[in-house]
């Protein structure tokens, strides 16, 4: 059973979220917060798997109580807004995920299962929007290097930034899918990273990916 706390300012939203996943057999909502602040506090308390999370609350928002969660829960943002600020700002702050509130209600409770599975998952936009709040923000000290990992696990490293999935990776990488999930375990490790999503930032601070992709190449 995936325990999940639905964090949103309003009450009808959090009761549509509510009676959505409490009708699924494997999804149950443990609690709702009307702040950023509810939401960390009941995380600590009721130990979900992940937390739905909006992004402008009163008190305290959903980013501050995203990084505050740290890596107690998984944290889906679900939100109105698709602003480069937020987009980044939430990856950094530890989120697994990133949906707008206009998803399709199939495509949410999918997202839920993917996030607390240990996947990271963006929506198509917000990914096209993350990589171009990578070109547009000035470059950035890099906290973690590439240190000890081989150049296979970087090959890795590159095509998780390129949103490649674990079965496409092992198919072009010509690897199975469990030696494929050994480097990203090991990559998990070397960097220091909580989920896929935080691969991501660390290829493009790292410099291992730049928003062309590849030098004087475009992405793929």
């Amino acid at each position: 059973m995936i325990r999940v706390v639905v964090a949103d300012d309003q009450a009808l939203l959090r009761g549509s979220f509510r009676l959505l996943l409490d009708s699924e057999p494997d999804l149950t909502v443990v609690g709702e917060a009307g702040t950023g602040g509810e939401a960390v506090e009941l995380t600590a308390r009721e130990n979900p798997d992940v937390v739905l999370m909006d992004v402008r609350m009163p008190v305290m928002d959903g980013i501050e109580a995203t990084r505050r969660i740290g890596g107690r829960a998984k944290v889906l943002i679900v939100t109105m807004f698709d602003l480069d600020a937020y987009v980044y700002a939430a990856l950094r702050a530890g989120a697994s995920g990133f949906l707008l509130k206009d998803t399709p209600p199939a495509d949410l409770l999918a997202a839920i299962r993917v996030v607390a599975a240990g996947e990271a998952l963006l929506a198509p936009t917000v990914t096209r929007r993350l990589i171009e709040e990578f070109a547009r923000i000035p470059a950035q000290p890099v906290a973690r290097g590439l240190a000890g990992v081989t150049e296979r696990e970087r090959e890795v490293l590159t095509l998780i930034a390129r949103g490649l999935s674990n079965t496409e990776l092992a198919t072009h990488l010509h690897l199975s899918l469990a030696t494929v999930k050994t480097h990203i375990g090991r990559l998990l490790t070397k960097l220091d990273a909580r989920d896929r999503a935080q691969l991501v930032i660390a290829a493009y601070e790292s410099g291992l990916v730049t928003v062309a992709g590849r030098e004087g190449g475009p992405p793929r």
